[in-house]
């Protein structure tokens, strides 16, 4: 009794394990491999997977997007400068079986690859390049990686330069070239600032001077148009006085005697000067004959000698406008008045 209670037990414990053995759950992420006595057989999805014990295994390959850290080494630009690189890659399984057969370490033989053509790839730039060309590396590196671990069964998705490190003496230069540049381009930013704002300033004064030209330009020139009505108003005003004062004279016809009294009250005007030479004109002489004429005219309305009689003055006609000349009584001028061919003082 004993020994069927053990054997009984031994059954149990050997139908445990060959179930163990067995039944298999692939995770949804998961692919499986099954294998027959070491060969491949079949990949089986997610889910509860049954095998034959002791003859067929599952081996499981994670399909889910895998990041592999490039550790850092010192990489040589082109321009002789040693700087220190690193960078992530991620990849993702595309298939399983190539994954599982075709390599033995993909992580440790994909970190290698990268290393190697990251060499090639920021040695083949020069420093400057290498720092602000990142996109540049990562492209390039990304595709050749691709390419070679695709008979791996995997996809290099994107590869990321995390650091590109110069050695501390560049990096101190750098910062001085830098910080040179900046000084340069505050220099020149605030020269041309200083220069716009001449340029402006004389543009301004420039404009300011070409307004206030114009400005005196135009006042000039309305005054010059003032003065000019002016002047044409005052002229047509004497023009219309002159015109009218002689048609005035000839309306009236003025008989020489009066011409010659208007004659002797503007040779009074004239004498009333401080001048102590006076020059009478050409006629002066008919003049001072018709004034000794009227003496005498006056002397015979005074009581003189009645016998004497008044020499003639001959009337102008209507179209001569000269006075008479004297006559031969009045041609000869009293003892007491000057000489005609002599000016008076």
């Amino acid at each position: 009794m004993p020994a069927l209670l053990a054997l009984f037990a031994v059954l149990f414990i050997l139908l445990v394990v060959v179930l163990a053995a067995s039944i298999k759950i692939v995770r949804p992420f998961e692919k499986g491999l099954v294998e027959t006595l070491g060969r491949y057989n079949k990949t089986v999805d997610s889910g509860l997977r049954l095998i034959m014990p002791f003859i067929q295994t599952l081996a499981k390959v994670d399909m889910r997007e895998q990041v592999v850290d490039v550790p850092p080494q010192e990489v040589i630009t082109r321009d002789n400068v040693v700087v220190t690189v690193d960078a992530v890659i991620y990849y993702e399984a595309t298939d399983p079986v190539k994954l599982k057969y075709n390599v033995g370490n993909f992580v440790l033989a994909v970190t290698k690859l990268a290393q190697t053509n990251l060499r090639n790839v920021v040695g083949d730039l020069d420093l400057d390049a290498a720092l602000t060309s990142r996109e540049v590396i990562n492209t390039k590196l990304r595709e050749i990686l691709d390419d070679a671990t695709d008979k791996w069964g995997t996809r290099v998705v994107r590869v990321e330069i995390q650091r590109i490190e110069p050695p501390a003496d560049v990096t101190e230069a750098m910062h001085r070239q830098m910080k040179a540049e900046r000084d340069r381009r505050a220099v020149v930013t605030e020269a041309e600032g200083e220069k716009t704002a001449r340029i402006l300033r004389a543009e301004g004064v420039k404009e300011s001077n070409i307004l206030e030209a114009e400005g005196q330009a135009e006042a000039i020139k309305r005054v010059a148009d003032a003065d000019r009505y002016q002047k044409l108003t005052v002229a047509e005003g004497e023009a219309q006085a002159i015109t009218t004062v002689y048609g005035a004279i000839h309306e009236g016809d003025p008989t020489p005697d009066l011409i010659t009294i208007k004659y002797l009250e503007a040779l009074q005007g004239v004498a009333n000067g401080k001048a102590t030479k006076i020059f009478l004109p050409l006629d002066t002489s008919g003049v001072l004959g018709s004034v000794a004429a009227i003496g005498e005219l006056f002397k015979e309305g005074n009581g003189g000698a009645a016998s004497a009689e008044p020499a003639a003055v001959p009337k102008r006609s209507g179209g001569d406008r000269t006075p008479p000349g004297p006559t031969a009584a009045q041609q000869m001028p009293p003892a007491s008045a000057p000489r005609p061919d002599q000016p008076g003082r």
